[in-house]
């Protein structure tokens, strides 16, 4: 199964891309979607629109895996972050991809086993989990790749109880 992870934002998009196969993981690409705050708003969106969209051809992932949103007091930022997850959700749905979102809790206690980790603990475990040598930059891509691995121990139980999918 090849999953495509993602940490939605409007600077930063983390991108993740597993095969999880007999129970083992093999990363296939990790980076980010990064936009410049001397953008336009439509023109960042319209970025991310588009370089999701050539992740999605790429890969051809069975599964995407979305971080569901975490709202902050930043009321803009707010605003910004869910207009670019709906920009990578509306681009995953016009190609039929099954879509799953976790909470940040999910994915920690998925990587790490409890779900209170910090951020730290979180990198150490993908990078354990992956048998990576270095925990993968941006931070953004490795949170990706946490969405991914979570996905991969949850789909299972997601299709026969039908959780977790948008």
């Amino acid at each position: 199964m090849i999953i495509l992870g993602i940490d939605p934002g409007y600077a930063i998009v983390g991108i993740g891309v597993l095969e999880y196969k007999g129970g083992k993981f093999r990363p296939i690409e990790y980076n980010a979607i990064t936009t410049h705050s001397s953008m336009s708003t439509s023109l960042r969106l319209k970025l991310i629109f588009e370089e999701i969209g050539t992740y999605l051809n790429k890969y051809k992932p069975d599964a995407v895996a979305i971080e569901e949103l975490f709202f902050n007091s930043n009321q803009k930022t707010a605003i910004a972050v869910a207009q670019a997850r709906g920009v990578l959700v509306a681009q995953t749905a016009v190609r039929e991809i099954p879509i799953y979102e976790y909470t940040p809790l999910q994915i920690k206690q998925s990587v790490t086993g409890y779900g209170r980790a910090d951020k730290s603990q979180v990198q150490q475990m993908v990078k354990l989990l992956l048998n990576l040598n270095a925990i993968p930059k941006p931070d953004d891509a490795a949170d990706a790749l946490a969405v991914a691995i979570c996905h991969a121990y949850s789909a299972k139980v997601n299709d026969v109880l039908g959780t977790n999918r948008l």
